[in-house]
């Protein structure tokens, strides 16, 4: 399903922070494939696999996400060796008005990567990735991409890595994997992102988004 040589192709930007953007990472076949198989979200957070059902389709997806041939070319675009470092993957299938709001990712986060399984063209203004120069304005842009279907976009963990998006309320899918600095660490995100979960059913968390 993943094309791995555009994503090995794509060249890396390394100011402010290193990142990049493949598109058609997933053809239109795939994603027509992979669409009824996502996982049924109508409420916004960010979901564990362990709390959500899916299709075969979908979870082909995720063993691709998984395998080490990915994961080699993350390490070959990082120049960071992520062999003994967990894997944190998690799904989001909603965007409330709320989310989008500027942040760096925590430190116990080295790599993040967003796939986006949307319509091929989204045509939205908001709910588009913006990388930022800085933590305050959302318009200091550096790089805007749209949630396309098909879309990845990967970034390394760094004190100035901000990014954020314009308000947004509908449909809006992702998978989003972060290799984790320990199996500690990863313990206590999936934990986190659980509690979250649960508190955004109920209305009594705030929204973060990509």
């Amino acid at each position: 399903m993943l094309n791995l040589s555009a994503i090995a192709q794509t060249p890396i930007i390394n100011e402010p922070f290193p990142h990049f953007v493949t598109r058609g990472v997933l053809d239109a076949d795939a994603l027509r494939a992979i669409g009824p198989d996502f996982p049924p979200i109508d409420q916004p957070g960010v979901f564990t696999l362990a709390d959500l059902t899916y299709g075969a389709q979908f979870a082909h997806l995720i063993d691709e996400i998984n395998a080490r041939d990915l994961e080699e070319i993350m390490e070959d675009k990082f120049r960071m060796d992520l062999s003994d470092k967990p894997l944190m993957i998690t799904i989001r299938g909603h965007c409330h008005p709320r989310d989008g709001r500027i942040h760096t990712d925590s430190k116990d986060k080295l790599v993040t990567c967003l796939l986006y399984l949307n319509d091929e063209n989204w045509n939205q203004q908001g709910g588009r990735l913006r990388f930022l120069r800085d933590g305050k304005d959302i318009n200091s842009t550096i790089a805007e991409v749209p949630p396309n279907g098909g879309n990845l976009v990967a970034f390394k963990r760094t004190d100035n890595s901000w990014h954020g998006h314009e308000p947004f309320d509908g449909p809006r899918r992702y998978v989003m994997f972060n290799w984790i600095r320990s199996d500690v660490a990863l313990a206590k995100n999936l934990g986190r992102h659980r509690l979250s979960a649960m508190l955004k059913k109920v209305g009594l968390a705030g929204n973060g988004s990509y």
